[in-house]
């Protein structure tokens, strides 16, 4: 792949941002059912690509009906980084590589990767380097960051300076410093700073929660695009909407119950018949979160959370569906 060809930046463009435990294979492959036009894998340590990667390919399983797809590494060794991206490429074939320097979780801040990397600029700018000059042409290079470390460290502009520099081909700037986690309002005045200062794309990310917020920021002409995060682990569907919305200025009503009830059976089944997680209880153990997200708010549920929240079976969770229908 030319890494000068990122077409579907060509067009105001919606991501689902890397999410660890959430952006599985099946996940993935339902938000590009609902409209998503660019994802991203959960994030993998450059480490365990290096150390252990036939148990880390898991997480970065690839197919042509997800793309365009990129992989999320994150790490603190310019070289480790480096070596892990070309492993991943070779062997998956993704889109891009992306870099994380915004996770703000302590197991990945505390190995000095993620968000920690916006506490160091020139080791930020080092990695990056480090991992386009293995990739060549080979693969786009892209990377996420916070605004900073905290409220008395704004550096995102700075971050992005350092990493166009490096030869970065687009960046994602989540309006949010590490200490913010994920509570207060995302700042869009630092990820619109951001676009104006640098030549290459910006994705904003933070906060998008409706259609109409996407259509903003679509309208502003700032930001290339937006990625979108907590909004899609309950409502997927937000990227039909928001496309249809950007597309025609019509917008689409939100999904009925018994649609919302149906998605989440789609979505449990093709998890089922893919054996990513393995036998049937194992993989309803680990669909149990992202149920409990797809189905808060339809009438009924609030009495069923429990039972959802324990349920082990396909023929269960039908069982507890059909109930609310």
């Amino acid at each position: 792949m030319n890494a000068d060809q990122m077409p579907w930046l060509e067009r105001f463009s919606l991501y689902l941002a890397p999410m660890a435990g959430v952006t599985d294979p099946i996940f993935r492959s339902l938000c590009k059912e609902e409209g998503a036009d660019v994802l991203e894998t959960e994030f993998v340590s450059a480490a365990g690509v290096l150390q252990a990667w036939e148990r880390t390919r898991r997480y970065v399983q690839l197919s042509d009906v997800q793309r365009p797809v990129g992989v999320q590494i994150f790490g603190a060794e310019p070289e480790q980084m480096a070596a892990a991206a070309r492993i991943i490429v070779d062997s998956v074939h993704p889109d891009f590589i992306d870099i994380n320097a915004g996770c703000p979780v302590p197991k990945v801040v505390g190995r000095n990767g993620g968000a920690s990397l916006m506490k160091d600029l020139p080791l930020l700018e080092r990695i990056a380097r480090a991992v386009v000059q293995e990739l060549e042409r080979d693969c786009p290079v892209t990377a996420k960051i916070r605004s900073g470390w905290d409220a008395r460290s704004i550096c995102a502009v700075e971050a992005c300076m350092r990493l166009e520099n490096a030869g970065v081909r687009s960046i994602t700037v989540h309006g949010r410093t590490r200490s913010q986690q994920y509570s207060g309002m995302a700042d869009w005045d630092i990820v619109h700073e951001c676009a104006r200062r640098v030549h290459i794309p910006i994705i904003g990310n933070g906060d998008l929660r409706k259609q109409e917020d996407i259509l903003r920021e679509r309208d502003k002409g700032i930001v290339a695009g937006v990625m979108i995060g907590r909004a899609a682990m309950s409502s997927p569907w937000i990227f039909r909407h928001a496309r249809h919305l950007l597309n025609t200025g019509e917008r689409l009503p939100e999904p009925t119950s018994p649609e919302k009830l149906n998605l989440v059976l789609h979505y449990a089944k093709l998890t089922l018949d893919s054996g990513h997680y393995g036998d049937e209880i194992t993989t309803m153990r680990a669909l149990r979160a992202r149920i409990l997200s797809l189905t808060k708010g339809i009438p009924g549920t609030k009495e069923k959370r429990s039972a959802l929240a324990r349920v082990c079976s396909w023929d269960e969770l039908q069982n507890i569906l059909a109930s609310l229908s």
